[in-house]
């Protein structure tokens, strides 16, 4: 340290930005703090969790005979239907919820749903153009590469 003050950093240290001083900032190294894609999938997520515990109750009321038709095929079968329902809302809510905790497990399992939502807005076009949008987002967000960095590194 030859010709540097006491308060100078020394010539060769790496500058703030992962790097020599003046080299270009790692935008994809580990990331403390987390990614958006991340905090907007867990919106994502819990929001149709949410219209699915909606679902359920609404199966409760006076309209479950049509709800229970449209989801199981025939009328009557509201506690099949609210099951299912229910059923749905966990599996998007539980992984949700561990998502911003940082459990690999509940970012795959996003992934698994967003796959079974795209292949089932794939059948049921053209009616399906909102769910088919919406499950392919949630797909992309958990499949771009800060999601999958931000998992990888513990």
């Amino acid at each position: 340290m030859t010709g540097q003050r006491g308060d100078e950093p020394p010539r060769d240290a790496p500058g703030p930005y992962s790097g020599l001083f003046g080299g270009v900032p790692d935008t994809y190294g580990y990331q403390p703090a987390t990614p958006k894609q991340v905090t907007v999938a867990s919106v994502i997520a819990i929001g149709l969790g949410a219209l699915c515990l909606l679902l359920a109750g609404l199966t409760l009321t006076s309209a479950g005979d049509q709800i229970s038709e449209v989801l199981t095929g025939s009328r009557g079968n509201t506690p099949v239907a609210v099951a299912a329902t229910l059923v749905c809302a966990v599996v998007y809510l539980v992984p949700a919820l561990y998502l911003r905790k940082r459990r690999p497990w509940s970012r795959y399992v996003l992934i698994a749903v967003a796959a079974m939502g795209i292949a089932g807005g794939i059948m049921s076009l053209p009616a399906s153009l909102l769910g088919l949008a919406v499950h392919a987002t949630l797909l992309i967000l958990m499949l771009q590469r800060p999601t999958r960095l931000w998992f990888n590194h513990r």
